[in-house]
């Protein structure tokens, strides 16, 4: 690095000073400054802070340069350092989330265009990438067209089950994406297993792991945004997956329809449909289904886990397939 700058670990949770000039270069920038972070270098021309950029598990985030110093190539400092401290880690496949003007820049340092719309742009780096992740649902495609369904399943329920039966009967195929995020009470490897078992008996079902690449709450592209609401983070997020799933994955397995359940109690689910059905518009249908209940309660994977917490066997039986129930008592004795 050029001797007239030095750059610097900032601890955003210990130095106050150097958080209280992050987060003004932030704010300056019209970037959020409450986003989770794992790491963040700071590039100083004496004791002024003039570029910052961080990251979150593989995520890039938050790259400003000051704008009397974008002229110094410092942006490339900056990703250097990050991608060297992210090896160091285990992380050898980077994701970013920027403004859609600066791909030029980031084209440059090798990274690639996974989506774009008018706020946001969606690029990685590294290898097992998009192209090798779209390589490998075309391999496993099945024939005839097909119906797609995104979930969590934290863990699978009959709501869930009830979503895919559905989805199976109207359809020839049907692809299932469990996210692939180590985020929530259950891991990837074991809501994979519990929805793979809830849907065995349904021979045109095919399930996949998103690999970080549909709706995911690690990639909330959120931290750019300034002064918006969480319903607005929500919209623009939505709207980046939906691209995703109908310019990307839906063509290569001939998928024509999406299913997702209502959530008539969540504003941000109610924004995420409309979000769809405004990008998908005709070329993509989008189904909702009202939520499957019992005796009038609607069946929800939280109930579910407070029925966990508090053992209520005869709950669990209600609301769980019996292939998540017995999934979970074989897992978590």
């Amino acid at each position: 690095m050029d001797s007239k700058y030095a750059s610097k670990r900032i601890w955003l949770d210990k130095d106050q000073k150097g958080y209280e000039q992050w987060r003004q270069l932030m704010e300056k920038a019209g970037l959020q400054a409450d986003e989770h972070l794992d790491y963040t270098i700071g590039i100083y021309d004496g004791k002024k802070l003039i570029a910052t950029g961080s990251f979150d598990e593989n995520i890039i985030k938050c790259v400003v340069v000051c704008k009397d110093y974008q002229a110094e190539n410092l942006v490339t400092q900056l990703i250097t350092q990050l991608i060297e401290q992210m090896n160091e880690k285990g992380y050898f496949h980077y994701f970013l989330y920027t403004k859609p003007e600066r791909e030029t820049v980031f084209r440059s340092l090798g990274f690639k265009k996974i989506v774009a719309n008018e706020e946001v742009l969606f690029m990685e780096q590294g290898p097992e990438d998009f192209s090798s992740y779209l390589h490998y649902l075309q391999e496993n495609k099945k024939a005839g067209s097909g119906a797609g369904i995104v979930m969590n399943a934290n863990p699978f329920t009959k709501g869930h089950q009830y979503l895919v039966e559905t989805a199976a009967e109207n359809n020839e195929q049907v692809y299932v994406f469990v996210l692939s995020e180590d985020h929530s009470e259950f891991s990837t490897d074991d809501r994979v297993k519990m929805v793979q078992a809830g849907v065995d008996h349904l021979t045109n079902v095919t399930v996949f792991p998103t690999r970080k690449y549909l709706v995911s709450q690690a990639t909330f592209p959120a931290y750019f945004l300034k002064d918006k609401a969480e319903l607005t983070i929500a919209k623009t997020q939505a709207t980046l997956d939906a691209q995703i799933f109908k310019e990307k994955i839906a063509p290569v397995l001939d998928i024509r329809v999406r299913y997702v359940g209502d959530e008539p109690y969540s504003k941000v689910t109610e924004v995420y449909n409309q979000a769809m059905q405004e990008v998908f518009n005709s070329e993509l249908d989008l189904v909702i289904l009202p939520r499957k209940a019992i005796e009038g309660d609607v069946i929800s994977a939280t109930k579910v886990r407070k029925a966990i917490e508090e053992q209520d066997e005869r709950l669990l039986l209600e609301l769980l397939p019996k292939t998540t129930y017995d999934y979970l008592k074989t897992n978590f004795k």
